[in-house]
């Protein structure tokens, strides 16, 4: 089958479905909601009255707090933001959630030759889309390569017997594109061990289901596309329904934050390796992994790949993933090996 395929109508299920009984019977389905990272978060699940609704609430909140306290880049006194403006030459040791999402982020960046690097918080805000003011004109050559000094993953030096981190001067770490995903993955294991195993939980547009539902059917979700430059829905889309059974997934793409310059639009979406953000046709990546943090991380590092390399990674990987190009006025979909195994 080719890499692109025509406008239909998309069912996507797992390989392999794990072996799970369904919801007890009695069991209630209850949806949960809130605020958190600027976006909303929410957590559907089958449960009994053992466990007062209340008390999973405060425990998935807790989870959506640790992440904010600990990897925040606008919170003030996150433990992120602290190892930042840390002297030259000096060992920090990180709470272990925090350690955990960096060590995946340094093998995402190896994995990728640089392409994901999260040491980028410095180019990040200079573009105008961190914690600093938004800007409205791109910055000069000077300005980025100035930036581009604060941010190398390959500086990074970390003690996992330790849990320690070196800063080695003025390097700036921004983990958004995979602390998301992260505290998809906090929700899951929380409601696990509480019990619950059957639940579809979501941040921000990133998922990750388990189980079933009281019917036998899994969490079904369509696959977010992106929107055309001016900011409507394009419609020669295949719609695509995934069932998240033991999955999750996650979707990068150029059209949620950006600005215009001199008519040049410049995606929230930086490639790291040449300080400015990414230029090709590729309008949106969507990765399908166990572990949300990965999906989240992979759709980045995709989405600055751009087609040809990012399609070489995802098969080398086996990772299945949706790609979609502008071509003219409209958009073709490109789906990895993987991807297309899941075809029903």
């Amino acid at each position: 089958m080719p890499d692109s395929v025509a406008t239909q109508r998309r069912i996507l299920i797992p390989v392999e479905l794990a072996k799970l009984p369904p919801p007890l019977a009695g069991g209630q389905l209850e949806s949960l909601q809130g605020i958190t990272m600027g976006t909303t978060w929410m957590a559907r699940f089958f449960h009994t009255a053992a466990l007062p609704s209340a008390r999973i609430r405060e425990g998935l909140q807790g989870c959506l707090d640790l992440v904010v306290q600990q990897m925040s880049t606008w919170l003030e006194d996150s433990d992120l933001v602290r190892f930042n403006r840390a002297d030259a030459n000096t060992w920090h040791v990180l709470p272990m959630e925090f350690f955990t999402v960096l060590e995946q982020a340094l093998a995402l960046a190896r994995a990728t030759d640089g392409a994901y690097d999260p040491a980028c918080a410095a180019l990040v805000d200079l573009w105008g889309f961190g914690p600093a003011s938004r800007r409205a004109s791109a910055p000069s050559a000077a300005e980025v390569q100035e930036a581009r000094l604060h941010g190398d993953w390959r500086q990074l030096r970390l003690e996992p017997a330790h849990l320690r981190a070196l800063q080695p001067g003025g390097l700036q770490i921004d983990l958004s594109s995979i602390a998301k995903g992260y505290a998809v993955d906090l929700l899951a294991q929380w409601l696990q061990a509480h019990g619950i195993h059957h639940f579809l939980v979501e941040v921000g547009g990133e998922l990750r289901g388990h189980g079933f539902k009281h019917d036998g059917q899994p969490w079904w979700v369509g696959l977010e596309q992106p929107l055309a430059r001016d900011g409507q829905a394009l419609t020669d889309l295949a719609p695509t329904m995934i069932a998240l059974h033991g999955l999750a997934v996650a979707t990068s793409g150029d059209y949620r934050r950006y600005f215009e310059d001199a008519g040049q639009r410049y995606s929230h979406t930086i490639d790291p390796r040449r300080g400015t953000p990414i230029t090709h046709d590729l309008a949106s990546v969507s990765v399908l992994h166990p572990q949300c943090m990965l999906a989240d991380g992979l759709a980045t590092a995709l989405m600055v790949l751009g087609l040809e390399q990012g399609m070489q990674l995802a098969r080398r990987m086996r990772l299945p993933a949706l790609f979609v190009t502008r071509e003219g006025q409209g958009v073709r979909e490109h789906l990895s090996p993987a991807m297309q195994d899941m075809l029903s």
